[in-house]
């Protein structure tokens, strides 16, 4: 972890030594989880020596001359991708100049709006409408969308996503023009394969337990086989110790000894044991002194550094990294 951390040290101190025009010419040849780590990494770095710049820049040099060229991807990457890997107000200059020119509108619009702000516009459409344009966003974000509705919408919305086979263009027309003008030339686009019950379910998944209980029971009162399938294909944290050893060696690659140390206070015994026998008898003794030593903690901190590893986990399983076994009827994700 120590040698990833100080990689992307390297990299926030490279960027930023290379002027804001050029830094964002590199970000069009990331990908989306590359922009975030390195976004919020720049974002953390504060004052850095002229003698740390230099050997960062003479490091580059030297491993540049033995690497191929990238590959470009599309800039509409960079535009969905932005807003969430840099943040805040002080990346305001960078995105506008990465996206000069361009023309965001509609439901890729609201990908750069705050939660609560999209909440607000949605919040008198009907459920139907609001799920069709929610299906569209990445699921953390439509996650935190619906945590500003209220307890009815909310549940009203998720049963919409979660028995929604697929989306016509045309449905969306009953939103403002801000929101339908992204679907040019709608009446000849195929049907898309969104919504469904896993769409449902990834967005639960990131509602907090909280919410994710009513929600789920709301869901049962009105079809409980349907209540079923959705929590069959909710990955909770408790369900990590589904994962085989491999794939915990993997995560704890990935995770970050203070956000490991937090998540599982909260956890099951048997998940603590999972995570200690795949680690050196060093770093096991080094966590259980540090998980006995830390105090009473708030659920909520507690939950949402289980979401940053859910995430993690998550992220590693769409790469193909790991395989999340157990519930639903894929035994891979």
């Amino acid at each position: 972890m120590p040698q990833q951390a100080d990689g992307l040290e390297d990299a926030a101190i490279l960027m930023m030594s290379l002027g804001e025009e050029e830094a964002s010419e590199v970000f069009k040849h990331l990908s989306p989880k590359e922009v975030q780590k390195l976004g919020e990494a720049i974002a953390r770095t504060k004052t850095i020596t002229r003698e740390r710049v230099n050997e960062v820049i003479d490091k580059f040099t030297s491993v540049a001359a033995a690497q191929s060229l990238l590959i470009s991807n599309s800039s509409d990457y960079v535009r969905s991708v932005l807003k969430r890997a840099l943040g805040d107000d002080k990346a305001a200059l960078l995105i506008d100049r990465i996206l000069q020119g361009g023309d965001v509108s509609g439901i890729e619009s609201l990908k750069w709006m705050d939660p609560s702000s999209v909440a607000e516009l949605l919040r008198n459409e009907h459920p139907q409408i609001v799920a069709a344009i929610l299906v569209h966003l990445d699921f953390d974000q439509a996650a935190d969308i619906l945590k500003f509705f209220t307890e009815r919408q909310r549940n009203e919305v998720m049963l919409r996503v979660a028995t929604m086979e697929g989306i016509q263009p045309l449905a969306l027309k009953d939103l403002n023009e801000v929101l339908f003008n992204v679907l040019a030339g709608g009446d000849k686009m195929r049907k898309s394969s969104l919504g469904g019950v896993k769409s449902a379910a990834e967005m639960i998944n990131l509602m907090g337990t909280a919410i994710e209980g009513t929600v789920i029971e709301s869901i049962r009162n009105h079809d409980p086989d349907l209540a079923q399938k959705i929590m069959d294909k909710m990955f909770v944290f408790d369900d990590v110790i589904k994962l085989d050893d491999k794939a915990i060696q993997t995560l704890l690659k990935e995770v970050s000894s203070d956000v490991l140390i937090v998540a599982l206070k909260g956890a099951q015994p048997e998940l603590k044991e999972k995570f200690l026998a795949n680690m050196s008898s060093r770093a096991a003794e080094s966590l259980r002194e540090d998980l006995e030593s830390r105090g009473p903690m708030r659920l909520s901190e507690v939950e949402a550094q289980q979401k940053e590893i859910l995430k993690t986990v998550r992220r590693l399983a769409d790469e193909g990294t790991i395989v999340l076994g157990g519930g639903g009827d894929d035994a891979m994700v």
